[in-house]
């Protein structure tokens, strides 16, 4: 399979050579919406707590005397029975991290990338350098390239000029190739590959 590669005006200057197994794989929702789950659960602070009855702030005295009024029992106002008392089961802090199979993590990033190419969201540039860190160039840049919505932008490596002038953008956001996932994938409404960009991600996922 090949597709075209434009340069920063939009304008066809070759192609690219799209592997079958990256660019044309069968495509499985339910393995795209397992490694989406598994991401969003990884990026849980998990530093979430309540105060236990022995860890609240107030007296441990007894409320009232045992007998001789007519009420229940208690033995210590830190009971969870009364207010700004500890809390029962309360969440405490925890890791929500799990495993998921590289493969399945591979053959899920591998439909995602199917499913943008079928979508005819995917455009794969020759160069996308900026000289100069400045946000109005990346909105030119962008602009030129006929980029609408949601954009998401892969090159090979770290450009310092691109990520001051490209992190003001709301709508764009840049990744290394070595950074590229699914959730990103499906959040953008585009997806622009800088062409050794996507010999990276090949080169990744065709093994």
């Amino acid at each position: 399979m090949r597709h075209d590669v434009v340069d920063s005006y939009n304008k066809k200057v070759g192609e690219v050579e799209l592997l079958p197994s990256v660019f044309e794989v069968e495509v499985k929702p339910h393995l795209i919406h397992d490694v989406v789950v598994w991401q969003m659960a990884k990026r849980r602070a998990g530093t979430h707590k309540t105060k236990e009855r022995d860890e609240v702030r107030v007296g441990g005295q007894k409320p009232w005397k045992q007998k001789g009024l007519g009420r229940a029992r208690a033995g210590s106002i830190r009971s969870p029975l009364f207010r700004g008392g500890g809390i029962v089961f309360g969440p405490r802090p925890r890791d929500y991290g799990y495993n998921v199979p590289k493969k399945a993590r591979k053959s899920a990033l591998a439909s995602a990338l199917t499913a943008k190419l079928k979508e005819n969201a995917l455009t794969v540039v020759s160069e996308l350098k900026l000289d100069e860190p400045k946000t109005k160039k990346a909105v030119t840049a962008i602009a030129s390239l006929g980029v609408a919505g949601k954009a998401l932008v892969v090159t090979e490596g770290r450009d310092s000029n691109m990520e001051l002038a490209f992190r003001n953008l709301p709508n764009v956001k840049l990744l290394q190739a070595d950074s590229i996932n699914v959730y990103d994938l499906l959040s953008a409404d585009s997806v622009v590959f800088t062409q050794d960009a996507i010999g990276k991600v090949q080169e990744k996922l065709g093994k």
